[in-house]
């Protein structure tokens, strides 16, 4: 090659690798401590077989730290506290509230489709199934009366139970003023006949034509609730009186007190109950009237329903009819006899 094809600014020595002194001092020294060959790798300490590399001395071991640190302590005994505790007792009641409103749900339910085909069993009073006799009227506020009403209706109902239990009361009053004196004997029997037949009599003559004046807005059954329960009001004041021989009360109790005290006590008591009666029946009965007045309703429209409902049930209507059977047959019979003579 010519000297105009090498590279003037060239270093002289690089085409020379071996050139080098540190490449020289390097095989200089291999040459007195052994060949490549001589060198293990995987020895201890990369030593070689002849006795290892000169003043490099062996790898020491990393000092390594464990990756999991151990607890110096034990931990604490595991104890529960009061936020680990669940109480199922509110889910309980909840569901038994949940299942009891479906099963009223679907008993009311049962009951519209009843009344839609036209088929509403009796269920008051609610007498057990195995009772002789059953149910005779049926009676529910919730489906009967119109909800302005219910409360009203309800508390009536209330009133009627609560004096068949004074009228209950007034029998073991009668039995205390009998026993301490003779002269209670028949206020003892009259207070056993005031409950056998005041008791059925007030729920019939009073309160089912109040429940059914207000379930069909009927005039003719508001005019039957005044009249009987004024009448109801004018006996609670005479049986809170206590007038003798009749029902023991204010004047009996008064009597008695004074030697007997626990039957004066007791008949006080009842007197009590009779007056508070008396106060209830009278308020119902201006209430009641404020809500028949504030209807519209008058006498000509009870008399109208009236009149209607004679000629419409069946009974009148047959009895009516054996009547004009039996006049036209006697006018038959004496029209008969007298062309005879």
């Amino acid at each position: 090659m010519s000297d105009f094809d090498s590279n003037p600014f060239a270093d002289p020595e690089a085409a020379r690798p071996f050139g080098d002194p540190s490449v020289q001092q390097a095989t200089k020294g291999g040459a007195k401590q052994g060949g490549l060959e001589d060198f293990n790798p995987f020895a201890e300490g990369n030593q070689t077989r002849t006795g290892g590399t000169a003043g490099v001395p062996p790898p020491q071991p990393a000092q390594t730290q464990p990756a999991i640190m151990q607890p110096s302590d034990n931990p604490p005994p595991y104890t529960p506290s009061a936020a680990q505790k669940i109480d199922t007792s509110g889910f309980e009641k909840r569901q038994e509230e949940l299942d009891r409103k479906a099963s009223e749900l679907q008993r009311k339910e049962q009951e519209l489709k009843n009344i839609q085909q036209g088929e509403r069993p009796n269920n008051f009073p609610p007498l057990p199934k195995w009772f002789p006799v059953g149910p005779c009227f049926y009676q529910d506020f919730s489906v009967d009366i119109p909800l302005e009403f219910q409360r009203t209706v309800k508390f009536v109902y209330y009133i009627w139970i609560f004096y068949a239990i004074v009228l209950f009361l007034n029998v073991l009053g009668s039995l205390a003023y009998f026993v301490v004196d003779g002269n209670g004997g028949v206020t003892f029997g009259m207070a056993i006949l005031w409950f056998i037949l005041f008791t059925p009599c007030s729920f019939l003559c009073w309160f089912r034509p109040l429940y059914k004046a207000f379930r069909s807005d009927s005039s003719f059954n508001f005019f039957v609730f005044f009249f009987i329960f004024f009448f109801q009001f004018c006996v609670c004041v005479v049986q809170s009186l206590g007038i003798s021989g009749f029902t023991v009360g204010w004047i009996n109790g008064l009597g008695v007190i004074g030697n007997h005290t626990g039957a004066g006590a007791v008949m006080l008591f009842i007197a009590a109950f009779f007056t508070l009666n008396a106060v209830f029946t009278f308020i119902l009965l201006v209430k009641v009237h404020r809500i028949y007045r504030s209807t519209g309703a008058s006498f000509a429209k009870a008399q109208h329903e009236f009149s209607q409902g004679v000629m419409k049930n069946e009974a009148v209507q047959s009895a009516a009819a054996n009547a004009a059977a039996g006049a036209a047959k006697g006018v038959a019979n004496q029209y008969g006899s007298a062309n005879r003579y």
